[in-house]
């Protein structure tokens, strides 16, 4: 088994030619919406884990990295009213690169028969629409993918051995739903197993991961890499 660790909301960065749709509301860029605190921060001290690793380097209010071309929330309310060719741009220059590249990623693991674990860091705000979410670490996964399946109640029994966090599969988000995994499952039918690690942004401070969090998922991950066959 080889890692492929990602970041797909790593940054709030705005290309420069685009930060005037922001200019009445640059506090958005340095909340939840903006991007995911911490998440660089893990990501980074999870790489050593990985074969590969790869980050966006732009902030998901210009366009959603994690979402397909499809999906009504693609831009954001601050890019969906940019003119056509602009948009189409962003996608040339921003969005399908960063795909892309995962993708290739992937693809060349997968020429040696080999089955990759992809590992998309993410975090989530501890309350939306004054809902408190009931969860430390999130564990996102297609219920349908056998490996999926057996991977994420493995690293749940591990994290769950490790630490007194509350860890819930599939939840604040169903792993199913569209997303940049959802679409490499469908794109890699075999040897591909796509998790999201979600994790809750009250153990985050400017920008930066819980020590311990940090610690036990990645012990959690090693652990069950040393276990898979």
């Amino acid at each position: 088994m080889k890692i492929v660790i990602t970041c797909e909301h790593a940054t709030n960065a705005i290309p420069p030619e685009y930060v005037y749709l922001f200019e009445e509301q640059k506090d958005v860029l340095n909340t939840h919406e903006g991007y995911d605190p911490g998440a660089y921060d893990l990501y980074k001290y999870l790489e050593p884990l990985s074969n590969a690793s790869y980050a966006q380097d732009i902030g998901r209010l210009l366009i959603e990295t994690n979402r397909s071309l499809h999906h009504p929330k693609l831009y954001s309310r601050f890019s969906k009213n940019l003119e056509h060719s602009k948009k189409s741009e962003i996608i040339a220059e921003r969005y399908l690169p960063y795909r892309q590249y995962v993708e290739n990623l992937i693809l060349d693991i997968q020429k040696f028969n080999q089955t990759v674990l992809h590992l998309s860091i993410h975090s989530f705000t501890p309350v939306l629409d004054n809902i408190e979410r009931n969860c430390d670490i999130g564990i996102l996964y297609d219920p349908k993918v056998r490996l999926e399946q057996e991977w994420s109640e493995q690293f749940k029994r591990s994290l769950t051995n490790k630490s007194k966090y509350r860890v819930r599969k599939n939840y604040p988000y169903y792993g199913k739903a569209d997303g940049f995994t959802t679409y490499l499952r469908k794109r890699f039918t075999e040897n591909y197993i796509g998790i999201e690690i979600e994790v809750n942004q009250k153990f985050v401070s400017r920008n930066i991961m819980n020590e311990s969090m940090k610690e036990t998922i990645y012990k959690s991950i090693k652990l069950c890499i040393k276990k898979a066959p």
